[in-house]
This record gives C-alpha cells, structure tokens and sequence, in this order.
C-alpha cells in the first residue's frame, strides 16, 4: 500500500478510482498527521507568510513523519512541530530570494478565516496582515523562535531542537525578537469594531469616491501598500502620506474599473473587505489601526494570492500537554 497527498493530507491509494480519495485514518502514522494538520500549517503559515509555501512544507513534512518508527516518539506533536519548522526554515530559503525579485510591494497571502480565530485574540493579532509584516523583518530562525514561543508557547527546549540551537542560545534570540516586534507592531489596543468602522469608511471611498469619513481617520504618515505582483495593475511603490493616499482613493470605481462592491469579511482573524469587480473577487483590502488611527492599508490584487477566499480556513495553537 502506498501513501500520497491530497491538499497536504496523506490518503490511502485504493487504485485507478477518480476523484478524491479520504485519508487513510487506520494508519497511525496518518491519523497523528491530521490531528494535527491545523497547527502545523498554521505554524507554517506564521512563518512564511503564504498559505501556498505553507502547504509545501506540509507536503514535506509528511514524506520526513512517514518514515519514522512511531515506535520510539513519545510526542508526535512535538516532532511534528519541530519537522514543519525546519522545513519552514528551509523553504523560506528559496522564498526569499522569489521575493527579492517580487514586482511592487510584497503582502501576505490572506486567509478567509473561521469564526474562532478571531475569538483567540493572542491568534488573530499574530497572523493579522500588519503583524505578518512585522514578522517579514526578523531572521528566519528568529521568527521561527518568536511563532514557536510567543504564539504556540512551545518549551526552549523543545524550540532548541527544533532550530539546532542550545536553550540558551534559543532564549537570547527570543528576547531580541520580542524586542525587535515590540517596536514595529500596532500599539494600543484596537477592537475589532474599530477596524469595521475605518474599513467602512474606506468602502465608501471605493464606492463612492468621498473621503471625509476617510480622511478622519487617516493617520498624517498613513502608508498604502498594493500587491499586484506584477501580474494586477497595483501601486508599484507604497504610498505615503494621508493626502497621497487620499488622491489615489478619490478616484473610487475609476481605480479598478468596471463595477466595483465591496463586502465584509473575516480575514486572517479581523475584518477586512473582499472588493469584487463585475461581481468576481478582484483584492482584499486590511487595515492597521494604531491608537484609532489608519496606519497602513494592505491591498492585495495578485490573483495568485486570492485563492484562498472562496473557503475559509483553520487555523490552530492548540498547547503542548504538560
């Protein structure tokens, strides 16, 4: 019998059969995998920005967990954990240089996420658009310590083997990197009302080209960010600055062409807006809100980063026992 994988998930080959196969849960290997399938591609998923890299590292990780003897692992999550983080690790090699090429600004790929993410507010602020960026200016191994301590509370430890670090080492760099993120990330305490209030002004900038109840709002050194990947017309460069970013919304419609709507939805645990052109999901559209104020507007237009908003994804933290 062999095993292969169907969106990250290994399944029993049954044959020539069509269609997708279920996963093959008599397998204990396959049935410690999905258990924690979640949390591993949220881990993945904190680190690399992209739920498409995440799903490769899944991919890896499953060929590596497949070949060991269950026999001798006392904690398939934490060997699981500590697999998807080196190969983490390693995929964001090749990420990395892709991005040094990346026409226009680079955004995270935005996740359509289930109700409870937004419930597990420690959950929703990491993978929010504006901390995902924030998280793009540490080391590799840096945000792999930060993703695996401050947001899964995994043991030094257990974080040492994982990065092939000592624990002391391990700690060093986690104090460096919740220094270096408590510099850059959102200050004050925002609610999510707040966010729906400055993504409703911004609708009816888009909508209707007026601005005030945006312009209220905007931060003096607001920052627009768009993601076209050079693929979607978008801004080629961040703009700055709240009259700059007033011009380029005050076009409305005219930005995108076509008929253009824009509908709530819970992305990456926030609110944020789905814009659809003639009715198809053109961008997404997040904001950071710093003491009540539009810091930053995330726009994202690369078709290629859009596909996960027609289903809505998990994402886990679940704690180690113990």
């Amino acid at each position: 019998m062999t095993h292969v994988t169907v969106t990250g998930q290994p399944v029993r080959a049954t044959g020539g059969g069509a269609g997708r196969q279920e996963p093959d849960m008599s397998d204990p290997a396959t049935e410690a995998f999905v258990a924690h399938r979640n949390l591993l591609f949220t881990v993945a998923y904190e680190m690399l920005g992209s739920a498409v890299d995440a799903e490769d590292v899944l991919q890896e990780t499953w060929l590596q967990w497949a070949a060991v003897d269950l026999a001798v692992v006392r904690d398939p999550r934490a060997l699981l954990v500590r697999i998807t983080t080196r190969q983490a690790i390693r995929r964001w090699r090749t990420v990395g240089r892709r991005r040094e090429s990346y026409v226009g600004p680079w955004l995270p790929e935005p996740l359509l996420t289930t109700p409870d993410v937004a419930e597990d507010v420690e959950l929703a602020d990491t993978v929010s658009m504006a901390m995902l960026l924030v998280l793009e200016t540490l080391t590799p191994t840096e945000r792999a310590v930060f993703v695996l301590r401050e947001v899964f509370a995994v043991p030094y430890e257990e974080i040492a083997l994982a990065v092939e670090k000592n624990a002391a080492a391990v700690r060093q760099i986690a104090h460096r990197a919740r220094t270096h993120v408590a510099t850059r990330r959102p200050r004050g305490t925002v609610s999510p009302a707040e966010t729906r209030e400055a993504l409703e002004a911004f609708r009816r900038a888009v909508e209707s080209g007026d601005l005030q109840g945006l312009l209220d709002i905007l931060s003096p050194d607001v920052v627009f960010l768009g993601d076209g990947g050079g693929v979607a017309r978008a801004t080629p460069r961040p703009v700055t600055g709240a009259a700059r970013v007033a011009r380029l919304l005050s076009r409305g419609t005219a930005w995108l062409g076509g008929a253009v709507t824009a509908e709530p939805a819970q992305v990456n645990g926030w609110p944020a807006l789905i814009v659809r052109r003639d009715g198809d999901i053109d961008s997404v559209v997040a904001v950071r809100l710093d003491h009540r104020v539009v810091t930053g507007l995330y726009y994202v237009r690369n078709p290629h980063k859009l596909s996960r908003l027609d289903r809505e994804t998990t994402l886990a933290r679940d704690r180690p026992v113990g």
